[in-house]
């Protein structure tokens, strides 16, 4: 299967995908990678293995995804022949046009047990909540935040003691396990 991945930061959960393919664990292939920050280190981990790598234009905004910057996703995408797209720390929320070129062969991975604590910083909402547990979500991706059907999940415990970072840590681990596991799933059912 042909990956696309679209991140925003360091591209921790796309180097787990890599490592389940190089482990033949996961049979598939990253075609390219995008990023919305022309400094992600997402995009230096991808040219290092000789992935193709591209900057997306949102236009000077912050946080929206213009719909033009979509349609020139999509495009690149379909154009690297990608068949499923993997929002790894990809900090914006994806929309119609996306959506449209992808229909249900958008994945991401939150670091929460949804439906609780979608949006940015989950594991920090879960520890200001007092939750027992927190953990991450392998999900496709609609036109909400974070609410797309559930494809994998898996709990983390919040341990007395816990800081933000020490539980975010601890659930980045379980990331990096189920994400390449989520993918090979999607993969068998298509």
């Amino acid at each position: 299967m042909v990956l696309g991945v679209l991140g925003s930061g360091s591209g921790s959960n796309m180097q787990a995908i890599l490592d389940a393919i190089d482990a033949g664990t996961l049979d598939a292939r990253i075609a390219l990678v995008l990023s919305d920050n022309p400094d992600a280190f997402i995009l230096e981990r991808a040219r290092k293995r000789g992935i193709e790598t591209g900057v997306i234009d949102c236009r000077g905004f912050k946080t929206k995804f213009p719909e033009e910057a979509q349609l020139e996703t999509a495009d690149r995408l379909r154009a690297a022949g990608v068949e499923l797209v993997c929002l790894a720390g990809f900090l914006r929320l994806v929309k119609r046009p996306l959506l449209d070129a992808f229909p249900d062969r958008i994945l991401n991975i939150h670091p929460a047990l949804l439906p609780a604590f979608p949006g940015l910083e989950s594991w920090k909402q879960a520890l200001d909540a007092g939750a027992s547990e927190s953990g991450c979500t392998v999900h496709f991706v609609d036109e909400g935040m974070d609410t797309g059907p559930i494809i994998l999940q898996e709990s983390v415990p919040v341990l007395p003691g816990d800081t933000a970072e020490t539980l975010h840590a601890r659930i980045q681990v379980v990331e990096h396990r189920l994400y390449p596991a989520a993918v090979a799933k999607v993969q068998q059912s298509l």
